[in-house]
This record gives C-alpha cells, structure tokens and sequence, in this order.
C-alpha cells in the first residue's frame, strides 16, 4: 500500500480507538509505520533525505516494542503493507501529523493511568513519537532548503539570460557574441 494511504488508515484507527490497550497498539503502530518509511526512503529515497531517514528509521524500530508488545505478538504490523514512498514531503507531512496525534493520545493515557508501569510505557512511547516527529521536520525543512536552492538558482539564471532565457542575435548566437 502507498505511504499516504497507509498513513490515512493509521490516523483513522487512531482517531476511532477507544481504551487504553487500542490507543497504545495504534502508537506503536505508528513507530512501526515510521520505521518502515525511514527504511524505504534511506534505500530509495531523495538523495538529501538519506542520513535523516536511517535515524528516522532507528528511532522507529525503538519506539515500535518489544516482544512481550501486542502488535508484536500477533504480526499484525500494518506497516508491513508499505509497498511505495511516492511523494516525500506528502508522505512526510502525513507522518508528522500521524505523530502528533499519536503523542496527544498518549499524554491522555499517561494522565489518565494510575498504573506506575502503564505510565513509565506511554512516557517512553512519547518521547520515541517525539524524536521521530524532529526527524520528520528535519527531513522536511531540509526540502523546502532544496526547494528554495533550486528557486534562487532558476531566479540568478533568468536575470542573467533575460525573462525568456538567453537573448540571441542574428543566427542563432547570444546577443552581443559574433
């Protein structure tokens, strides 16, 4: 399944979860679904993305549990569906608002828990959607740098050409060249 698609579908299962036990599958989920982007876009993504997407990656496979985890146990990763990145920046944005969420979720479950193990489980899961959502900006600011590079660069080569690229003289040559 495309990363955008599969996105979508982690963020309405998130939005429809009700307890404790579903809204922690969903988060873990989610690092999942983050690890495997980073992996697809270490591998094959944009050129400048690489380094951040490995981290992104790593971050990732921390926050998605350990053995003992539901999600785990039952091998029902949905990011093992991921079949394509097709758009960087959309699936990127994507992911950082599937991260947000996710992190809102768990603040409600850790103030809500009186369970001191519950707890200490959301406050890591927090701090692993947190680091992946930096990474998730990184990523991203780093595109938008790219965008605005290749923007400056086509803005210095008009300037000099002229509005309508190069200005030729007679035959074909650059004006004021023989």
């Amino acid at each position: 399944m495309e990363a955008e698609r599969l996105i979508g579908v982690s963020r309405r299962a998130l939005a429809q979860s009700r307890g404790t036990p579903s809204i922690m599958a969903e988060a873990w989920q989610a690092q999942a679904l983050a690890q495997a982007i980073g992996d697809r876009l270490a591998a094959s993504g944009p050129k400048e993305l690489r380094g951040e997407a490995r981290g992104l990656s790593e971050i990732g496979g921390r926050g998605s549990g350990g053995p003992d985890h539901p999600v785990v146990r039952t091998g029902v990763a949905r990011a093992a569906q991921l079949s394509e990145v097709a758009d960087p920046r959309a699936t990127l944005t994507g992911l950082g608002a599937l991260l947000g969420e996710v992190g809102m979720a768990l603040v409600a479950v850790a103030c809500d828990t009186d369970e001191e193990g519950l707890y200490w489980q959301c406050i890591e899961a927090i701090d692993a959607a947190d680091e992946s959502l930096d990474r998730v900006h990184g990523m991203l600011r780093r595109l938008a740098e790219q965008d605005r590079e290749r923007q400056h660069d086509l803005e210095r080569g008009r300037g000099r050409d002229g509005p309508r690229g190069a200005v030729r003289g007679p035959a074909g040559s650059a004006a004021g060249q023989p």
